[in-house]
């Protein structure tokens, strides 16, 4: 009798499991939506190329209408702006998010063999490459195209649009972004008072990097330059540019050297937390 009892119960278990499922299998999904997050179209007025911005505005910013809040803008917005987000609620909770996303209207060909973030290739890079295939597939070299963006329509857009800070904006990129960031530091370094350049993928960059070094007197910034202590390659690049700042011997700049361990993959997330951790003693 016990073990009929055992089987029924049994029996009773499994078919509630499976009318779960089979219920569970049923229910409408959708997809998580971040808090506070705006994504706005913007369109290069130089190009023609269209991008967004993912916009969030710090918790009760419509209560504060005097405030100018510091404005924290990223480049590969799609890549960074969850753990971007999640790490500025609690160190950084009065400055405004600006995400820059990769080109949208790309080649739909182009997109499917390399992906969506092609444009950034174009982008975040300093100088052409030598392999003409390359070259006419990826458009290396256009870092000044897209930093005129930036300064003149993304700047406008925001600066009109919010209550903000113009004289605290901060730039992160990390790896094609740190190179795009070196590079806006070190040809027009009033876009940004902060500078934080995760892993910097400057590879041949140092050259040209190094006869930029001396265009402005003074730099007025503040930088963080990081890497992961398993980065060769990167590792040295990024102590040469760190050497490049240093032999300036501008006093105008604040520089942080940041050694994180791990490679270039696993370095990003430490990146992130330990920048903002810097920054909130900047801005506050």
């Amino acid at each position: 009798m016990r073990n009929l009892c055992f089987v029924f119960i049994f029996l009773i278990t499994i078919s509630n499991v499976f009318a779960q499922k089979s219920n569970n299998d049923n229910i409408k999904k959708s997809f998580l939506e971040l808090p506070r997050i705006e994504v706005v179209p913007i369109t290069d007025t130089n190009t023609d190329r269209h991008y967004e911005l993912y916009i969030k505005l710090p918790e009760g910013y419509s209560e504060k209408s005097n405030k100018k809040y510091p404005v924290l803008y990223f480049t590969d917005a799609m890549w960074h702006i969850e753990i971007l987000s999640g790490t500025t609620e609690y160190l950084l909770e009065d400055a405004i998010l600006v995400g820059i996303s990769w080109q949208k209207d790309i080649d739909e060909n182009l997109k499917r063999e390399i992906g969506e973030h092609l444009s950034r290739y174009r982008d975040y890079s300093i100088r052409k490459s030598d392999n003409k295939e390359y070259q006419a597939t990826y458009q290396y070299g256009q870092a000044n195209n897209h930093l005129s963006f930036i300064r003149n329509d993304v700047f406008k857009y925001v600066e009109n649009k919010y209550q903000t800070n113009e004289n605290n904006r901060t730039y992160f990129g990390y790896s094609m972004g740190g190179e795009f960031g070196a590079y806006i530091l070190l040809t027009q370094p009033d876009t940004f008072k902060n500078y934080i350049l995760g892993s910097p993928s400057l590879h041949n960059d140092i050259l040209l990097l190094s006869e930029l070094k001396f265009k402005h007197k003074k730099l007025n910034a503040n930088v963080l330059v990081s890497y992961g202590a398993l980065e060769k390659e990167l590792g040295a690049n990024a102590e040469k540019f760190i050497s490049m700042l240093t032999s300036r011997n501008d006093k105008s700049l604040l520089l942080k050297p940041v050694i994180i361990g791990g490679s270039h993959q696993t370095a990003f997330p430490m990146t992130a937390v330990k920048s903002m951790y810097w920054l909130s003693a900047l801005i506050k």
